[in-house]
């Protein structure tokens, strides 16, 4: 089993309880990669339907609920919930690391949180497991030297940034997986092997360390805080070499 897919016995097992107690079963917050897996799975059976909920519709990590089909799946009966996290970052910058590095000081675990929305220096939005509401409103009260107020907020009050768009169409000699992603990341072919083979870059979600790894129309590309790039429509010039088009989610 990859390391980037779900537990297979695991997600059995949620299948089993969905179907043998016709309840609606929730995973825990699952990243992009075992998501992907587990969605494969439950596409092949013919009893049980699947909805994934993060919060809100551009989050990465999302809790997978499981039932039969005959039950209706909500998003609003997902468990999670939203917290702010309150304070003053203006002479101790906080990135994303640091938030959630606080969080899990707390000793909540991290498949108990969610996607965490930076606010710069008035502190940041977190989404987690509704049980741990009022737990980290007690016991978080710091982020790095910064004391912070934590309090839940409806989901509505996210602030999300909407995800911008950027097009680009590259010609190269191939379809070679450090070609497409240097082109569509704007960085060096030379800085992307790196980032393939430090394993920080994914295919459909699932870690690519080839840089030769041959793209097809279709296929996402992920490098780690940088991204997303979807490899659109591929022709063949007169030259024979291949113009790309890709689409970047910034």
């Amino acid at each position: 089993m990859s390391a980037d897919q779900l537990d297979p016995k695991r997600l059995q097992d949620w299948c089993d309880r969905a179907d043998k107690t016709w309840e609606v079963v929730y995973s825990h917050f699952l990243r992009p990669p075992e998501l992907a897996s587990a969605v494969v799975y439950l596409q092949r059976l013919g009893d049980l339907h699947y909805l994934a909920w993060g919060g809100f519709a551009q989050a990465e990590r999302q809790i997978l609920a499981i039932a039969r089909k005959e039950l209706d799946l909500d998003t609003a009966r997902v468990p999670l919930r939203a917290l702010s996290i309150t304070g003053n970052f203006l002479f101790d910058p906080a990135s994303h690391r640091d938030f959630l590095g606080a969080m899990l000081g707390t000793g909540i675990e991290r498949h108990q949180i969610g996607d965490i929305i930076i606010l710069g220096d008035r502190g940041a939005q977190a989404i987690v497991a509704n049980h741990l509401v009022d737990y980290l409103e007690m016991h978080l009260n710091q982020v790095r030297t910064v004391p912070v107020k934590t309090k839940a907020m409806d989901l509505s009050q996210l602030q999300i940034r909407p995800p911008q768009q950027k097009e680009i169409v590259t010609t190269e000699a191939s379809l070679r997986l450090d070609a497409l992603a240097s082109a569509g990341f704007s960085m060096s072919r030379s800085k992307m092997v790196d980032l393939i083979t430090g394993e920080e870059v994914r295919v459909n979600w699932q870690a690519v360390t080839s840089p030769s790894h041959q793209l097809q129309t279709g296929d996402i590309v992920t490098v780690q805080g940088r991204g997303r790039l979807t490899i659109g429509e591929i022709t063949v010039t007169k030259k024979e070499r291949y113009r790309v088009h890709l689409l970047r989610l910034i």
